[in-house]
């Protein structure tokens, strides 16, 4: 699929999306995104080779968006602990927009394909460099607090998409874990004390 595949190709990763929220990837068939996106199945198959392959695309796409909004909801100018509680409010925002596809994100992505799994890879990798960037600043510097390590960024990225995972799957809403995941993230990223 090319990068601008056009209003077919975006009403196709809507009827995906669409059918995720109603009945999960898992459940979801060829057949209900083409009508959801009220085209044909020979349409969908110029554009994806198969449901994983509109699921990658459709990830992929949400991942670059909530990275963007991230990194745009930032000042790099604010003390850093704000600076903390900006990013975490951007990507539960973020991951409340969807919530549906944010756990299919987080539970059916690993049991997937190649493709899926060179996602999830790529993704970290992109969310990784978000941080390390994001905490690479002279407000961080100057605090203490950065720039942040490789381990204790991947730490904190697989503690807060599992945190956002149980809490969708136990029914709350995703912004009821705000404060945690501040804390735990300023525990994390924050200044380290001379001795350890």
């Amino acid at each position: 699929m090319s990068d601008d595949g056009g209003p077919f190709c975006r009403r196709l990763l809507d009827g995906l999306a669409e059918s995720i929220a109603e009945v999960g990837y898992r459940n979801t068939t060829v057949a209900d995104i083409v009508r959801r996106a009220r085209t044909s199945r020979r349409t969908f198959y110029e554009h994806f080779s198969d449901k994983e392959a509109c699921f990658v695309a459709l990830l992929t796409g949400a991942n670059t968006e909530m990275i963007r909004q991230i990194s745009a909801a930032v000042d790099p100018s604010v003390p850093w602990a704000s600076q903390v509680r900006q990013a975490i409010e951007a990507w539960i925002a973020s991951a409340e927009s969807a919530p549906a596809i944010t756990l299919s994100w987080i539970r059916d992505v690993p049991a997937l394909g190649a493709g899926a799994r060179r996602l999830q890879r790529d993704t970290m990798e992109d969310f990784i460099v978000m941080i390390e960037t994001l905490c690479d600043t002279d407000e961080w510097r100057s605090a203490g607090a950065g720039p942040v390590s490789r381990q204790l960024t991947i730490m904190l990225l697989g503690g807060l998409r599992e945190l956002i995972a149980a809490t969708v799957e136990d029914g709350g809403r995703i912004g009821d874990v705000t404060e945690v995941a501040v804390q735990a993230s300023m525990a994390l990223l924050g200044p380290r004390s001379q001795g350890g």
